[in-house]
């Protein structure tokens, strides 16, 4: 089966074409075939095409597609309503599974860290998305994703397992006497990885159901921050 990994949550994105099902030597049963990168501020132009470019140059046509995974969050409003309507559309069109996957969750999946794991992104204007997480996941634990101030974040991560791709956040964070790892970028290819373990699990969602997940504060909260 065909998996189609999406990224458009930050400034630059990207795609990937995987083959799920058959065993591989890394990767479980999931072999990335393609990454196409994304160009930042032309998503909206670039996403569909791009789709149909990297099926098209690998011998395939949409209809080979058998699911998706997609950043549902956090990340750029703009980015994340483009990559998840164009997900929703294909998914509708093609009637297959969607994984809605964390951009945080593929940061902690990703880093290979065991124990209380707390992905970190930077959310700008000194804030910071946060999501812990336990692994492996023990029995009735629910990971949790918020935000934080910089200062906020420093406080609660202490006793925490840190993993950012953010090298900036990972110096304040070592600064401050945290555990620390820096990531490489993350790309779609993670998001497929991660979003496969969710579609052989079942987690799974249909198109109208698909949402963004911002993890954003509320207006009042933003008004209290401010000291209006």
């Amino acid at each position: 089966m065909l998996l189609l990994g999406i990224d458009t949550s930050g400034k630059q994105g990207s795609i990937a074409l995987a083959r799920a099902g058959e065993p591989v030597a890394e990767g479980g049963d999931l072999e990335v075939i393609e990454i196409a990168p994304l160009a930042g501020g032309t998503f909206s132009a670039q996403l569909v095409p791009q789709v149909k470019a990297l099926l098209s140059s690998n011998g395939y046509t949409k209809d080979a597609v058998g699911a998706f995974a997609v950043v549902s969050g956090p990340g750029s409003f703009t980015g994340l309503r483009i990559g998840l309507a164009a997900v929703k559309a294909l998914a509708e069109v093609l009637d297959k599974p969607i994984a809605a996957v964390s951009l945080l969750e593929v940061c902690a999946f990703t880093s290979g860290a065991q124990g209380k794991i707390m992905a970190a992104l930077d959310a700008g204007r000194g804030d910071v998305y946060v999501g812990e997480y336990e692994i492996p996941a023990t029995a009735g634990q629910v990971p949790r994703e918020h935000i934080l101030t910089r200062s906020e974040f420093i406080s609660q991560a202490k006793g925490w397992t840190v993993v950012t791709p953010d090298s900036a956040l990972a110096d304040v964070a070592r600064a401050a006497g945290l555990e620390i790892s820096t990531l490489p970028p993350i790309s779609a290819a993670e998001v497929a990885r991660l979003g496969w373990r969710k579609i052989q699990s079942g987690e799974t969602v249909t198109p109208e159901l698909l949402e963004a997940n911002y993890i954003r504060r509320t207006d009042a909260e933003m008004l209290e921050k401010s000291g209006s």
